[in-house]
């Protein structure tokens, strides 16, 4: 299995909507109710690009598999040295390590960049992203109750933080 860790480019747009358009529709990994357009989808991994912050893809056999990204965590000035990340694998490539390889260079990119610390915000019952999380060193560092709602549920929100330097 060779999988290819790489800069995002244009093309890859539509792979990366279909994965997020998958969460949205069936998870709580999003809390967006609605599909996202292509449109909508390319001016957000723009902005990122536009302001420094990475987007990156795991290809696996020449296919999109999974991405990663991480931009401004608040938009106050104080905070310009914590980045909130994302990571969301292909629903038919999960369990291949594809995770872990996208989660290191986007740990690595935030040293690079000087960023102090990396915040991962999960919906609680995705247990398997804070155990990822923390296999890493991500700490849970608060849970919020009851702030989302979707799929006529409230949903509580974990907090997980990662200090690099």
């Amino acid at each position: 299995m060779n999988i290819k860790i790489r800069a995002y480019k244009t093309e890859d747009t539509q792979a990366i909507l279909d994965i997020l358009n998958y969460n949205i529709l069936h998870s709580t990994s999003l809390y967006d109710y609605d599909i996202r357009s292509y449109e909508q989808q390319k001016t957000i991994l723009e902005d990122k690009l536009n302001k420094g912050f990475p987007v990156i893809v795991a290809e696996l056999n020449g296919e999109v598999a999974g991405f990663g990204m991480y931009s401004e965590f608040r938009l106050r000035e104080a905070y310009k040295f914590t980045v909130e990340h994302s990571v969301y694998i292909n629903k038919n490539f999960q369990g291949k390590g594809i995770g872990k390889l996208v989660l290191q260079e986007l740990i690595h990119l935030a040293r690079k960049q000087k960023i102090h610390t990396m915040i991962a915000v999960i919906d609680s019952e995705n247990e398997k992203s804070v155990e990822f999380h923390e296999k890493f060193g991500f700490e849970t560092i608060g849970i919020f109750k009851e702030c989302g709602f979707k799929f006529d549920r409230w949903l509580n929100t974990v907090f997980m933080q990662l200090i690099l330097m």
